[in-house]
């Protein structure tokens, strides 16, 4: 699991659109932490600080601290908007954990190895399918990645997620199938030379059907 890290906010005593317009101008969102079986707190945090969080990378899956006013509250993200025309944080949306909290988070998938694939070595293509697995997993306990490794794969070779070593605790939302992370594909001078061999063999039949 990431780093966690801390963020400083107010409680925010008025809602609605005309105050969370109020914030913004003043470089400040409006944001709520929920969840745990107890009451939702609104809360303001501090635009730059949550901006530098999200494009940093790893913010869906990293658990903060939240100190409001000195008292402190274990989070996960779980929603944020965006301003869809100057692209900057609205709002936030941060889930209560303990101990016991299960959530579903988007684990990204990295590769190693493709050093030791047969395939990759003569030419063959990484092509990914998934860049992300969704899975259940304890709040607590949320893998920076998931690990792939390419060792022996040739062209044509699939990896699907039941090659996976998958962390204790977590598994994939998807159950009723054995699906595909991704594949060693040939690279695409060979597939070209495949088509223009196989144009050939099919004129050369025709001739020799011709001369008959």
């Amino acid at each position: 699991m990431s780093t966690t890290y801390e963020l400083k906010a107010e409680a925010r005593a008025q809602v609605g659109k005309g105050s969370a317009r109020e914030l913004r101008r003043n470089g400040l969102i409006p944001a709520v932490i929920y969840g745990d079986k107890k009451d939702p707190v609104s809360i303001t945090l501090s635009r730059k600080d949550i901006t530098l969080k999200i494009y940093g990378g790893g913010f869906m899956t990293t658990i903060a601290t939240i100190d409001v006013d000195g008292t402190k509250y274990r989070v996960l993200p779980k929603d944020y908007q965006l301003d869809p025309v100057r692209d900057f944080v609205m709002h936030v949306d941060f889930l209560r954990i303990s101990k016991n909290t299960q959530v579903t988070v988007e684990i990204p998938v990295h590769f190693e190895n493709e050093e030791k694939s047969p395939g990759i070595k003569r030419g063959g293509v990484l092509n990914v399918v998934r860049h992300t697995v969704e899975c259940h997993c304890p709040a607590n306990a949320i893998p920076e990645a998931l690990i792939v490794d390419l060792t022996g794969l040739e062209i044509g070779d699939g990896i699907h997620i039941s090659h996976v070593n998958l962390p204790e605790g977590v598994e994939p939302t998807i159950t009723d199938r054995d699906f595909t992370i991704a594949t060693v594909a040939s690279p695409a001078g060979l597939k070209s030379d495949d088509n223009a061999a196989s144009d050939d063999a099919e004129d050369d039949a025709e001739e020799d059907d011709s001369e008959e």
